[in-house]
């Protein structure tokens, strides 16, 4: 397993949540998405991330293989912290850093606004680690069935969507080949002026962007020596169906979330 980067990657499993139906995975992430913002005080905030927790160990996927995964990750809530430091100018002056006020407002707003992102990103990536991309395909096409009366391509934007999530990790496995190649004939990419750097990644865009592209056209040769014609016709091999495990994960789900709100300020 390339623990590079969790997004998009499955990991095979019988835990709990791999047996959730994936349209209820995909319904209770779309929830959790926005009712996390609704989370205003230290104990909503402690509920939603203990719930996070405790679904991520339930997976019975390795907590260091996740969390060596969302390692790139941490680098945008740094920085969303970072500015949150900056811009933020409400309550009492804490400290200084250098000359600038640190206040306690900024402290309080940013934190809140990166642990939300992180645990968006992460409770959205066990969707991927617990899913085939065929049973997010089928379930994304299950759910947005209603807007086929309105002729909206459903099957061929759902296919689309699977395969974007499956190819993130691909793509990060090209990119890392890439630059340890052009690492190895002399190229430096973190070292130099600004101007230089940015010199420097172009040999490793333009073999990513190749590759990317025959990739692609691979894919669409396979498919249409297959006989894929999108979905008109098409029958599936599993039949998606609601059982009470699914009923019980949607139980769970609303006590944490009444929960979260009866903790709020």
């Amino acid at each position: 397993m390339n623990s590079a980067f969790i997004i998009g990657q499955y990991i095979p499993g019988e835990s709990f949540i791999h047996r959730l139906d994936p349209r209820t995975k995909i319904s209770l992430i779309f929830f959790f998405v926005i009712f996390v913002f609704f989370a205003n005080s230290v104990l909503s905030y402690a509920l939603l991330t203990i719930f996070s927790f405790l679904v991520a160990l339930s997976t019975k996927i390795k907590p260091s293989f996740i969390i060596k995964g969302l390692t790139p990750v941490w680098f945008l809530i740094i920085f969303t912290f970072t500015i949150h430091l900056i811009v933020t100018q409400e309550g009492e002056v804490l400290y200084r850093i250098l000359g600038f006020p640190i206040y306690s407002g900024a402290l309080i707003q940013g934190f809140s606004i990166s642990l939300r992102f992180f645990l968006l990103i992460l409770f959205t990536s066990l969707l991927t680690l617990t899913t085939t991309p065929i049973e997010i395909t089928d379930a994304i096409e299950s759910l947005l069935n209603p807007l086929k009366k309105i002729r909206l391509p459903v099957h061929e934007l759902a296919l689309m969507m699977s395969i974007s999530l499956r190819f993130i990790p691909t793509l990060m496995q090209e990119t890392d080949k890439i630059s340890k190649a052009q690492a190895s004939r002399g190229v430096d990419f973190r070292s130099g002026s600004l101007k230089s750097r940015v010199e420097a990644v172009i040999p490793l865009l333009v073999p990513l962007f190749i590759s990317a592209f025959k990739r692609a056209e691979e894919l669409a040769m396979a498919m249409e020596a297959r006989g894929y014609r999108g979905g008109e016709g098409r029958t599936k091999l599993r039949e998606l169906k609601i059982r009470k495990l699914d009923y019980l994960a949607m139980i769970l789900f609303s006590l944490v979330i009444a929960g979260m709100f009866l903790l709020r300020k």
